[in-house]
C-alpha cells in the first residue's frame, strides 16, 4: 500500500474517532442540559408569576382561609396562569397559598385541593427545582414563595413535560449527528485533496524513492571532479559538495550565508551576476575557472548554481611546456651562432689560413663568461641559472634585451623551486611583454627595449628586482595589477581570460611570508629618478626559499 493511501486512511480514522469521541460526549451531556434549560426556563416563569402584583394580592388575600373553589375556577389567578402556560408552552403553571391550596390548575377539577408534591421548600421561602410526577404525568418544576411585605403567603410552581424534553435532547442529537457527518465528509475531502497535493509536491515518487533519489545524487554530486556550489535567492548555500570546498577552501556548513564564507571579490561577483563564460580566480596557491547560471523554475527565482574547475595544473603545465619552449629557442639560436662559427674556422682552414684559425679558436675556447645572457656566472643555483638563460633566448626572439643587474648574487639551493620560478617568470614574462609592446617608451640608454632583473641572496631571502622599458602602469593605483583578471592583454583562448600571473605570484610570496610591491609605476607617473629604463619597476620578497648555509654573500 503506498504511503499516500495510509496517510489518507489513518486521517480518516483519526478523524472519525474524534468525531465519534465527541458525539458521545454531546450525547451524554445533552439530556442534562436540555433538563437544566428547562429547569431554568420554569424557574424563570414562576419567578415572573411570583412578583406579579396582582397574584400577590390575591395570594395573600386567600391565605389563611378557605377558598371558593367555583370563584377560583373563573377567577383572576386562574385566568392569568392560563394565559402564562398559552404563552409559555409550559406544561402547568400552578398558584398555591400558604396552606398549599391550589388556587389554579391546567385540569379545573384539581383547583382548591392540596398540591401533589411536597411544597415545604418553596413556603420556606427558598426556591425548589426538581423532577417529580404529579397529576399531569412526571414533569421538570420549578417552585418559588410568593412573599407579600417579607412573609410568604404563597408558591407558584412551573412544570415542563418531560416529554418534551426527550424531544429537545432528540433535536440536538440529530443536529448533533448532521454536524458530525459534515463534519467527516470535509475531512475526508480534505485528506484526498490533499493526497493529490502530495503527489504533485513528490512527483509521484514515494518517499523510499525520494530517499534513494536523494542518496544517489549526493554521491554524484560528490564525486564530481568540477566544484558545484549552489545558492538560494536570499543568497544561503544550499548545495556545496566536497571538490568545492577543497577548491574554495570553504569550511562553514550548508545554510550559511554566502557573505561568511570567505570567497574572493571576483568569485562573489560571478555569484551575484551569473555569467555563462569562465571567470579566473585566485584562492590560495590554486588557480580556479568559475562559472555561474540563474536557476528558474515555474517562474520562481531559486538561486544561482556556480561551477568551480581547477586551472591549477594546466596552468603549471603551460609554465613548463613555456620554459621547455624557451630553452628549446635558446639551444636552436646557440646552434645557429656555433654553425655560423664553425663556417668562419672551416673558411680559415680551407684558405690555409691556420694561425689565424688558432686565434679565432682561441678566442672562442678561452672565454670564461657565458655566451648566451652576461652577468649568469653570479647565479650558481643550477634552476635560477638554466631559467633565466632560457628566458634570455626568449627575450632575443621577441626583439627584447634581458640583462641581469650589478647586484645579481646567488649561490645556494632553492627549497621550493617552483615557487621561485613562477614567481620570477611571471615577474620577467610581463616585463618583457611590457618593453615589446608597441607603446613602450625608449629608456634613456638607447631605443633597443630591455629588462634588468637583479637576484640578491642573504641568507634564506632572495630579493628579486625586475625593471623594464615599457610604457609603465596606466591604472590609477598601480597595485590594482596584483588583482584577479587584472590585465592589459587580449586573450579570449585562454580559459577565464588573462591577467592571473602577477596575482598567483603574490599569492605564493605571501604564502612564504614575503610579498611583491610596486617600486616606480613607470612612465608619465614615474617618481624613480634612478629608474634608467623608465618602465616598471617591481620587488619581489622570498623569504625562506634557499639552505641558508649557502646562500649568503
Amino acid at each position: 500500500m503506498r504511503l499516500r493511501t495510509q496517510v489518507l486512511l489513518l486521517q480518516l480514522s483519526v478523524i472519525a474517532v474524534s468525531l465519534g469521541v465527541g458525539f458521545g460526549v454531546v450525547i451524554a451531556g445533552a439530556d442534562d442540559r436540555s433538563r437544566d434549560e428547562y429547569a431554568q426556563r420554569a424557574l424563570a416563569i414562576a419567578q415572573s408569576v411570583a412578583a406579579d402584583r396582582d397574584t400577590i394580592s390575591e395570594v395573600a388575600a386567600s391565605d389563611g382561609s378557605t377558598p371558593d373553589v367555583s370563584a377560583l375556577v373563573n377567577g383572576p389567578i386562574q385566568r392569568q396562569a392560563a394565559a402564562v402556560r398559552e404563552r409559555t408552552g409550559a406544561l402547568f403553571v400552578v398558584v398555591a397559598n400558604g396552606d398549599g391550596i391550589r388556587l389554579s390548575h391546567p385540569d379545573p377539577a384539581e383547583v382548591g385541593k392540596h398540591v401533589s408534591t411536597d411544597p415545604r421548600t418553596a413556603l420556606s421561602g427558598q426556591p425548589d427545582i426538581t423532577t417529580d410526577r404529579g397529576t399531569l404525568g412526571e414533569s421538570v418544576r420549578a417552585k418559588v414563595p410568593v412573599v407579600d411585605d417579607g412573609r410568604v403567603v404563597g408558591l407558584v410552581s412551573v412544570g415542563v413535560s418531560t416529554t418534551d424534553l426527550a424531544a429537545a435532547t432528540r433535536r440536538s442529537v440529530g443536529t448533533t449527528v448532521v454536524i458530525a457527518l459534515v463534519a467527516l465528509a470535509v475531512g475526508a475531502v480534505g485528506s484526498i485533496l490533499l493526497a493529490r497535493r502530495w503527489r504533485r509536491l513528490t512527483l509521484g515518487l514515494e518517499p523510499y524513492e525520494l530517499a534513494e533519489l536523494v542518496r544517489d545524487q549526493g554521491a554524484v554530486l560528490h564525486a564530481m571532479a568540477d566544484g558545484v556550489l549552489a545558492v538560494d535567492a536570499a543568497g544561503i548555500v544550499r548545495v556545496i559538495n566536497d571538490k568545492a570546498r577543497q577548491l574554495l577552501e570553504i569550511t562553514v556548513d550548508v545554510g550559511t550565508h554566502v557573505e561568511a564564507l570567505g570567497l574572493s571579490d571576483r568569485i562573489r561577483a560571478v555569484l551575484q551576476i551569473p555569467t555563462h563564460e569562465p571567470v579566473a580566480a585566485t584562492v590560495g596557491d590554486r588557480i580556479v575557472l568559475v562559472s555561474s547560471h540563474r536557476v528558474d523554475v515555474d517562474g520562481r527565482d531559486l538561486g544561482v548554481v556556480a561551477s568551480i574547475i581547477d586551472r591549477t595544473d594546466v596552468e603549471e603545465l603551460t609554465r613548463e611546456i613555456d620554459s621547455i619552449g624557451a630553452m628549446s629557442t635558446a639551444l636552436r639560436a646557440q646552434r645557429h651562432e656555433t654553425a655560423n662559427r664553425l663556417h668562419v674556422l672551416a673558411g680559415l682552414l680551407g684558405r690555409g689560413h691556420v694561425d689565424e684559425a688558432r686565434t679565432y679558436l682561441a678566442e672562442l675556447t678561452g672565454g670564461a663568461g657565458h655566451v648566451g645572457l652576461d652577468g649568469l656566472e653570479n647565479v650558481q643555483e643550477p634552476h635560477l641559472a638554466a631559467f633565466l638563460d632560457a628566458k634570455a633566448s626568449h627575450a632575443r626572439e621577441r626583439g627584447v634585451v634581458l640583462s641581469l643587474g650589478d647586484q645579481t648574487w646567488v649561490r645556494g639551493s632553492l627549497t621550493d623551486p617552483i615557487t621561485v620560478t613562477t614567481v620570477v617568470g611571471n615577474l620577467v614574462d610581463n616585463a618583457i611583454d611590457a618593453a615589446s609592446s608597441e607603446s613602450r617608451r625608449p629608456g634613456e640608454a638607447g631605443t633597443r627595449p630591455r629588462v634588468e632583473v637583479d637576484l640578491i641572496t642573504e641568507g634564506d631571502e632572495l630579493l628579486v628586482t625586475v625593471a623594464d622599458s615599457g610604457p609603465g602602469i596606466r591604472f590609477d593605483e598601480p597595485s590594482v595589477i596584483f588583482a584577479d583578471g587584472v590585465t592589459t592583454k587580449d586573450a579570449p583562448s585562454v580559459p577565464g581570460g588573462r591577467g592571473m600571473g602577477l596575482a598567483l605570484s603574490r599569492q605564493l610570496a605571501r604564502r612564504s611570508g614575503g610579498d611583491i610591491i610596486v617600486v616606480d609605476p613607470g612612465g608619465d607617473r614615474r617618481t624613480d629618478t634612478e629608474n634608467r629604463w623608465g618602465g616598471v619597476v617591481i620587488v619581489a620578497r622570498m623569504p625562506g626559499v634557499f639552505e641558508g648555509s649557502e646562500a649568503s654573500r
